[in-house]
C-alpha cells in the first residue's frame, strides 16, 4: 500500500491516525468521517462538512498517546468552541509537526477493541476484547491465528467474558456481529497482505446502535 510504503521510505515505524484509517477504510473497515486540518479556514469548512458536535485530536505519526498529552477535545459544538480546541491543540502540540484531526463524534455506550499482532512464531494473529480504558485493566481478549473464517470470528466474540456487552442490554440493540465478523476477518487480511505491518491497534470500536465504528487507530510498521 502507497502509504505504507511512504511512512517506510520516510523512516517512520508508526502511522499517524488519519494514515491508519486511511488503511483500514480501504479493507472496508468503518472508520469515522474526518479531515485532516492544518489552519482555521479548512477547521471552518470541515467542521460545517462533517456538522456539530465534533471530536478535535491533534495528528501526528509521533504522537501515540493523545490523551496524556492533552490533544483532545469532545463534544466541540459551535465555530467558536472549535476554533478555541484547535488553537489549543495546535499549541500543544509543540514541535511535532502535526495537524488537527476534525472527527464526526460517535455516540454509543458500548466500547470494543479489535487488533492484530505478528507473532515471530505464528505470523499474524488478530484479537477481540473489551475496549475502552478496560482493555488494559481487564484483558479480556480473545485471539485466532491468521487466516481464519467467519465462523473462527464468530466464536471469538463469545470466547471474551463480557461477552454479553454484544446482546441487546438496556434499550441498545444487539451489535451486528456480521459487521464485526467482518472487521476481524479484514484485520487479518490486512496482516496477511502487507509483511511489513508489525501491529494494529483499533481502540476504540464503538457500537453506534448495533453497527460498530472504529473511532481510534494506530498502526505500526517494521
Amino acid at each position: 500500500m502507497d502509504i505504507i510504503e511512504k511512512a517506510l521510505a520516510d523512516g517512520r515505524k508508526t502511522l499517524s491516525e488519519y494514515e491508519s484509517k486511511q488503511v483500514l477504510a480501504a479493507y472496508e473497515i468503518p472508520v469515522t468521517r474526518e479531515e485532516l486540518v492544518e489552519n482555521e479556514q479548512d477547521l471552518v469548512r470541515a467542521a460545517d462538512d462533517i456538522g456539530y458536535p465534533l471530536v478535535l485530536k491533534g495528528c501526528s505519526a509521533d504522537i501515540a498517546h493523545k490523551t496524556e498529552k492533552g490533544l483532545i477535545r469532545v463534544d466541540v459544538r459551535s465555530e467558536e468552541e472549535a476554533k478555541t480546541a484547535f488553537g489549543e491543540i495546535m499549541g500543544a502540540m509543540e514541535g511535532d509537526k502535526g495537524a488537527v484531526l476534525v472527527q464526526e463524534m460517535v455516540k454509543g455506550q458500548r466500547e470494543l477493541v479489535v487488533g492484530l499482532i505478528r507473532d515471530p512464531q505464528f505470523g499474524p494473529c488478530v484479537m477481540f476484547g473489551l475496549g475502552g480504558i478496560f482493555t488494559e485493566i481487564l484483558k479480556d481478549v480473545s485471539f485466532r491465528i491468521v487466516p481464519f473464517e467467519k465462523r473462527d470470528a464468530l466464536e471469538m466474540m463469545q470466547e471474551i467474558k463480557a461477552r454479553k456487552i454484544l446482546e441487546a442490554v438496556r434499550g441498545m440493540e444487539a451489535a451486528d456481529v456480521d459487521a464485526l465478523a467482518h472487521i476481524l476477518l479484514q484485520v487479518g487480511k490486512i496482516g496477511e497482505e502487507n509483511d511489513r505491518v508489525k501491529e494494529i491497534d483499533i481502540n476504540p470500536v464503538i457500537l453506534s446502535g448495533a453497527k460498530p465504528v472504529a473511532v481510534d487507530a494506530l498502526v505500526v510498521l517494521e
